[in-house]
């Protein structure tokens, strides 16, 4: 499972988010999308050698994120379940062939 995947499940859980740039974010996952782009909500925003901020919301760009902190307590299992259907299966398999470079040559 990717890590953008396993992201997009955490809806509701508070997370630690430390960026690039050293700045801390504390906050609460409204949503991640593709890129990573995170939605936050009752966010506490550090950056290095300031003051602590207190935001609604925030939304940081996927590209900026170093890392997550997962809370102390949670249970992973119930993320880490793969539930992609049979359909999307045979889909990416599907696609997957079609990307295999083919032999060129044919009857003689």
């Amino acid at each position: 499972m990717k890590l953008v995947k396993f992201l997009m499940k955490m809806l509701n859980e508070t997370v630690t988010v430390e960026l690039k740039n050293g700045t801390v974010i504390v906050g609460t996952i409204l949503g991640v999308d593709v890129s990573m782009n995170t939605h936050l909500k009752a966010v506490k925003l550090t950056m290095k050698g300031k003051d602590t901020v207190a935001l609604d919301h925030l939304t940081v760009r996927g590209n900026n994120i170093r890392y997550f902190v997962l809370p102390e307590g949670m249970h992973l299992d119930r993320f880490l379940v793969d539930d992609t259907s049979k359909v999307e299966e045979k889909t990416i398999a599907a696609a997957k062939a079609r990307m295999k470079p083919k032999r060129e040559g044919g009857r003689r």
